[in-house]
């Protein structure tokens, strides 16, 4: 039978390489399906990685998917280096949208384009205190914060339910759930004219910067990872295990937020029962693909953004299902832990039968 042995020492050429390795699989295995529905592999394969990025307008719309996914993956990779399983960021997500936008409905066409700062500030506020809940229970109760902040995501999609179909909804509205329009004070600012990309990039990779010092610069970053993946180890030295993990989900909670504030004030412009479209668990393969590093997210938030452009270009154009994009996703992330897996183990074939020793043997 077939085993799996430790490897003394994987190899750091093939655990750098290992995302090409799993995106090469995901383009196979991608090819093969194709096949499968009777469609043209290779203009399938146009769909997910040539058109997204073929011109300006294109790399702009990356642009837009992939902010909120380095957003919230940056935060997911700080909770995973600090083995805190934070599973909930679409909610958080949604609570910075709710609470950005509940500040954005309050706006006049007259208003000042600072309350633009109040708005994000709103959306990071909403994403901290989602992630609270979550700290709270885990700390307090030793509840298990991967079922905690699941679950959470559930009870968000219900209160953002709850307000567009009722206290919040437009009365113009044709009655479609669905708030007023925001009034154009409130939109974040574009980078150009006629493209949809904003200022949330820029944002965005300023985050990637100020993660990057905070985890390989900064001593406070030091004592959240040795808090969260050597509890006795960091008590020893006088570090909080505690502190780790409310600053882990508090950080995460606060950047999902501002990636939910920036899209309802971004391409959204309004809050809609559509506003949750996945980016929260998206993120996670994100942060993996990225081996949790703040330079690498960009990379896999950009070949993430590919994968959600492309499923929309092969619905239109190719007939296919809009699980299409998930497919892939899910090709890219089972591929990757493959990878990793033969990285860190082999495999060996042993027989099942025993040995049979000769007579007279001894030990």
């Amino acid at each position: 039978m077939l085993r799996l042995e430790t490897r003394p020492a994987p190899s750091r050429a093939f655990v750098l390489a290992s995302p090409l390795i799993a995106l090469a699989a995901t383009v196979i295995v991608g090819v093969l399906l194709f096949l499968l529905l009777g469609k043209d592999p290779l203009l399938g394969l146009r769909m997910f990685f040539w058109e997204p990025i073929k011109s300006g307008y294109a790399w702009s719309e990356i642009g837009i998917k992939a902010t909120p996914l380095i957003l919230i993956a940056l935060g997911l990779a700080l909770c995973f280096r600090a083995n805190v399983w934070n599973i909930g960021a679409e909610g958080q997500y949604i609570l910075g949208a709710i609470f950005a936008g509940g500040i954005a409905m309050q706006a006049t066409p007259d208003s000042p384009r600072a309350i633009v700062l109040v708005i994000l500030v709103a959306g990071i506020v909403g994403g901290m205190a989602w992630a609270a809940i979550t700290a709270l229970l885990r700390d307090r109760f030793n509840a298990n914060e991967i079922l905690v902040s699941l679950m959470l995501v559930y009870v968000a999609e219900m209160v953002l339910s709850y307000l567009v179909y009722g206290p919040w909804k437009d009365p113009a509205g044709y009655n479609f759930p669905q708030t007023v329009t925001f009034a154009a004070p409130t939109k974040v600012p574009r980078l150009f004219d006629g493209l949809r990309i904003n200022i949330g990039l820029v944002i965005a990779l300023l985050a990637v910067v100020g993660m990057a010092i905070f985890l390989f610069r900064l001593f406070r970053g030091f004592q959240a990872l040795v808090g969260g993946q050597a509890g006795a180890a960091a008590r020893y030295a006088g570090f909080s295990s505690r502190a780790a993990l409310w600053t882990a989900l508090l950080t995460s909670g606060a950047l999902a937020g501002l990636a939910g504030a920036l899209e309802a004030t971004g391409p959204l412009g309004q809050l809609t029962p559509y506003v949750p479209v996945g980016y929260g668990f998206a993120a996670i393969i994100v942060a993996f693909v990225g081996r949790l590093n703040p330079i690498g997210i960009v990379f896999s938030a950009v070949l993430m953004s590919m994968f959600y452009i492309g499923g929309e270009l092969a619905q239109s154009r190719m007939q296919l299902p809009k699980s299409i994009t998930g497919v892939f996703q899910g090709l890219l992330l089972f591929s990757l832990l493959a990878s990793d897996t033969l990285i860190h183990y082999r495999l060996r074939w042993k027989s099942s039968h025993a040995a049979v020793k000769p007579a007279g043997a001894t030990a």
